[in-house]
């Protein structure tokens, strides 16, 4: 079956960090053709009903269409303890995260929250996340297996950490690398599911572990890399107590084969001037967590490392992070571009939670954008969804002006329906 959607459609044609919002594409009479779960072709409605007549067409009105949203950093396993009251990251691992870890080696605990987690998230128009899960591969499998069954393209792998955690959140070098080897050979590349190698941060992870992990992923090139950098002041400096022998945080990774093209790293907020060069020279990407960088009192992310080349992604953190909602998360990354005196344009905010997660990830080629070839998993928007958010609206002249209002106040309520490999896959409250 070929699936016509109708409604405003929004894309992007390049980089609005480099070229501004004449790197969107708006159509406000638009239509997606899907087939096959791809993107057949987008144009103006009128002439995409005349040329497909038996397309099934599914007519949104003024409902924004996009790209669904990339997640580019999480941790499912913290679900159920987000809006934790807490106050440094140490004392929220060790307070919070590890206790409620430990309970992932029971498989039908992780089967539940790890399907409450993806239904929460697709509520919010989010179609693509990149998840840590906990040492444990029953956390492994219940989140693949979750996300397999909804038809999702996912990204995730086993966190591996050999010291500073409590006993029964510990492996071994060896066991880590024998684990995530078994999981990566059992996940990776089947439907839209990819593995990716996971030492949780230098800090719960032994030089020997990391070159363990350094070793696999020379084995599999093909996969990603995803760990934590630079996030919070005290954690630097106890990641040089920890590794007296490195340079910087970064060169906890790099000395063990973990920093070129591929890799994901969170935060990244306090970078020293030979990290930045570095991670440019290898290609790496950061993925900003504003939600959680506030929460937890981390620091203020620094986006001109935009500018400098750099691939960078938004992410919720959940949780760490203190809302599922990619929209919320584009809020606050605005509000720390404005205390940084870096006023985010709403089509980069736009961008950073579609393409430029999906360009973190080294999937812009298959998600994050809407363009013929494309697979084809999409978010309509209702950009009145409340009172408040109506009323800012009508006096817009622009469509930035129509979508601003719904980043800034905008939350599940916007989220009319979502559609997964082209076939829908939520429908908000009203949606037929």
């Amino acid at each position: 079956m070929t699936d016509l959607l109708l409604g405003q459609v929004l894309s992007f044609a390049g980089d609005p960090f480099l070229e501004g919002e004449a790197a969107a594409r708006h159509e406000p009479h638009g239509g997606v053709l899907v087939s096959d779960g791809r993107i057949v072709e987008v144009g103006k409605a009128a002439a995409l009903r005349a040329s497909h007549p038996q397309a099934r067409v599914t007519d949104y009105g003024t409902g924004l269409i996009s790209a669904g949203f990339v997640d580019a950093h999480v941790h499912y396993p913290q679900t159920t303890i987000i809006a934790s009251w807490g106050k440094r990251l140490i004392d929220w691992l060790e307070t919070y995260t590890f206790p409620e870890e430990m309970r992932f080696g029971d498989a039908a605990y992780a089967n539940e929250v790890a399907g409450r987690y993806l239904d929460l998230t697709l509520a919010h128009g989010t179609t693509t996340v990149c998840s840590y899960c906990t040492i444990h591969p029953e956390s492994v499998d219940a989140f693949f297996g979750a996300a397999a069954a909804r038809g999702l393209r996912a990204y995730a792998g086993k966190t591996c950490m050999d010291r500073n955690a409590p006993e029964g959140l510990r492996d071994t070098a060896q066991s880590a690398y024998d684990d995530s080897k078994r999981l990566l050979g059992k996940w990776h590349g089947r439907d839209r599911l990819s593995y990716v190698i996971t030492p949780r941060f230098s800090p719960t992870s032994t030089p020997e572990q990391l070159a363990a992990l350094g070793a696999l992923w020379r084995e599999h090139p093909d996969c990603l890399m995803q760990t934590h950098l630079s996030e919070q002041l005290d954690e630097i400096e106890w990641v040089k107590e920890l590794h007296p022998q490195a340079r910087d945080y970064l060169d906890t990774y790099e000395a063990q084969g973990l920093l070129r093209e591929g890799a994901v790293f969170g935060h990244a907020i306090h970078l020293a001037d030979r990290e930045r060069d570095r991670l440019v020279e290898a290609g790496a990407s950061l993925v900003h967590c504003p939600t959680s960088n506030t929460f937890i009192g981390s620091g203020l992310f620094d986006m001109g490392l935009v500018a400098q080349g750099i691939r960078v992604g938004l992410a919720t953190d959940t949780g760490g992070g203190s809302s599922f909602s990619m929209l919320r998360t584009m809020a606050a990354a605005y509000e720390i571009g404005q205390l940084r005196g870096q006023a985010l344009h709403p089509a980069q905010l736009w961008w950073l939670a579609t393409a430029g997660s999906a360009r973190a990830l080294r999937a812009e080629d298959r998600i994050g954008n809407i363009a013929p070839g494309l697979e084809a998993d999409l978010v309509v928007l209702d950009l009145a969804s409340t009172p408040a958010i109506e009323q800012a609206t009508r006096r817009a002249e622009s469509i930035w002006q129509q979508i601003f209002p719904s980043i800034i106040m905008g939350d599940d309520r916007a989220v009319r329906a979502v559609w997964v490999g082209g076939k829908p896959a939520f429908a908000g409250p009203g949606t037929a």
